[in-house]
Order: structure tokens, then sequence, then C-alpha cells
């Protein structure tokens, strides 16, 4: 049975839940949304540090912990921003990291709208 999580972020428009908990794995996806619902469309840094606390919060609603990510996807739009997204990345992960892949897409749905992140947990 699939669970919703309430994760204190901001209503969606679109036809999708933040963050869904079912037999124990998180499924969540997260881009650079602010709490009032406004996208961030400003440096890359920002965006990714932004991304990965939306992640973060989803996942402490969901009853885990960062430690318990074990994937990543991460889609960007500019894959030169790779270093800094890694920088941030860094802030909110530790050894061992989870399983990552990274890739370049030429758009996503808001314009100006640079990270996007698909991410799995195991939460017991």
């Amino acid at each position: 049975m699939k669970q919703i999580v309430d994760t204190g972020l901001p209503p969606l428009a679109q036809p999708f839940s933040w963050a869904v908990k079912a037999s124990g794995l998180l499924f969540t996806a997260h881009g650079p949304v602010r709490a009032d619902g406004s996208i961030d469309t400003g440096p890359i840094e920002d965006q990714a540090r932004l991304t990965f606390a939306n992640l973060q919060r989803a996942v402490e609603a969901a009853g885990g912990g960062l430690q318990d990510v074990t994937q990543v996807l991460i889609y960007m739009t500019d894959v030169k921003d790779m270093p800094k997204i890694d920088d941030a990345y860094r802030e909110f992960f530790a050894a061992p990291y989870p399983n990552r892949s990274s890739m370049g897409v030429s758009g996503l749905v808001v314009p100006g709208m640079k990270i996007e992140i698909v991410a799995y947990a195991v939460i017991a």
C-alpha cells in the first residue's frame, strides 16, 4: 500500500505527489521550489542547494535521513554546471554516497530551471 508523504512543500498544480512511500521505499522528485511555490531561476549553486534541501525535507518527513537515499538521478540543462552541483551535493551527502546518474537535458518544464532530481530511499 502506498502512502503520500506530507513534506510541507507547497501544493502542486501538476498531477503528482512530492513523495510516495511504499513497502519501505521512498520515491521522490524535486527541483528548486521555494516554500511559496515559486521556482528559483537564479545561479545553479542556489538552485542545487534548494533542490537538495527539498529532498532532505521529504526524506525526513518520511521518517528517514539522507543516509537512507540509495539513488539520485540528476537532470541538468548545462553539463558544465556539474562541478557546482557536485559541491552542493557534498554539502548534503557524505560517503558512502548513493548511487547516482547525471544527465544533460535540453530543457526543464520551467524556463530558467537548471536542475531537477529524482531520488529513491529505503526507509523502514
